[in-house]
């Protein structure tokens, strides 16, 4: 009798966290093709080296061949290698300001949500406040006052997309901040930022986690917007949505190779991105599976 009844008990324990998300087969093609294009991007121009500083007048727009499979820009860049040398920037920037955010995020909405009362309502107000602003017109107005490099970049999408996570992080710190381990802390001495590190943010990491991903997600179109407009990085540096508004107008004249691979890869990065987030969420979230 007792074996039946440990076999069942182990059935309905959830299974590891790694496991509920393997099972996922949209968050791991996800996975998958984002490590292709990490692979594509900073280990393929080792492989496929090519001149994207110089001009070769020689060579512009030049239709897909075997010397050039990408065909060529109007400068007489390779545009294969231009894909990969603008993938590094755009998936850089992605990945840092999405992380940046998420920091600044967490750290504010943890604060917010445990201190509470005024403290708790001026924060929110100031999250408010921001979310009422579109992140995009402000990217476009630092933009135009100043031209940011990849660390200017990083840093403006960090400080203009921090807020969503501030208000995921606050919703879990209100729910967390009441738990008996953490009153037990506080009634033995323990100081509210110790609570914060030993508690609330561990215990928050699922939240943490899934936002990260959607703001890297969001931090990569955001990038490609302001570069479409012309706002980005400054050559001959470039990213996916710079590569989009240099081809644009050749793309009426049938020069489709340069503005479909760039597209396609914004695309399908974000989608990746989203679909990881949306399978870790799955796979933290264990309530009422057997």
């Amino acid at each position: 009798m007792g074996g039946p009844r440990g076999g069942a008990a182990n059935r309905r324990r959830p299974a590891p966290l790694r496991a509920r998300f393997a099972r996922n087969r949209l968050a791991m093609a996800g996975v998958l093709i984002v490590l292709l294009f990490l692979l594509f991007c900073f280990v393929g121009p080792l492989l496929h080296s090519t001149d994207q500083t110089h001009t070769d007048l020689t060579q512009v727009n030049l239709p897909p061949s075997s010397a050039h499979w990408l065909g060529t820009d109007a400068v007489g860049h390779d545009q294969l290698g231009r894909l990969m040398y603008g993938g590094q920037v755009s998936l850089l920037v992605g990945l840092a300001a999405g992380v940046l955010a998420t920091v600044i995020g967490t750290l504010w909405g943890a604060v917010a949500g445990y201190a509470g009362g005024w403290v708790d309502a001026v924060m929110m107000r100031v999250v408010d406040a921001g979310i009422a602003i579109p992140a995009l017109f402000i990217l476009l107005v630092v933009s135009a006052i100043t031209t940011p490099g990849t660390a200017g970049l990083i840093v403006i999408l960090g400080l203009v997309s921090w807020l969503v996570p501030s208000r995921l992080v606050r919703a879990e710190t209100l729910t967390l901040k009441n738990r008996d381990y953490v009153l037990t802390l506080r009634a033995t001495g323990g100081t509210h930022g110790r609570a914060i590190r030993r508690h609330i943010l561990p215990n928050s990491v699922s939240t943490i986690v899934v936002a990260a991903t959607f703001q890297i997600a969001d931090a990569i179109l955001l990038v490609a917007y302001v570069s479409y407009l012309g706002l980005g990085v400054q050559p001959p540096k470039t990213d996916w949505g710079g590569m989009l508004s240099a081809g644009l107008t050749a793309a009426y004249s049938g020069r489709w190779w340069l503005i479909v691979p760039p597209g396609l890869a914004i695309i399908l990065v974000v989608c990746a991105f989203n679909a990881i987030g949306d399978g870790l969420r799955d796979a933290f979230d264990v309530k009422g599976r057997g």
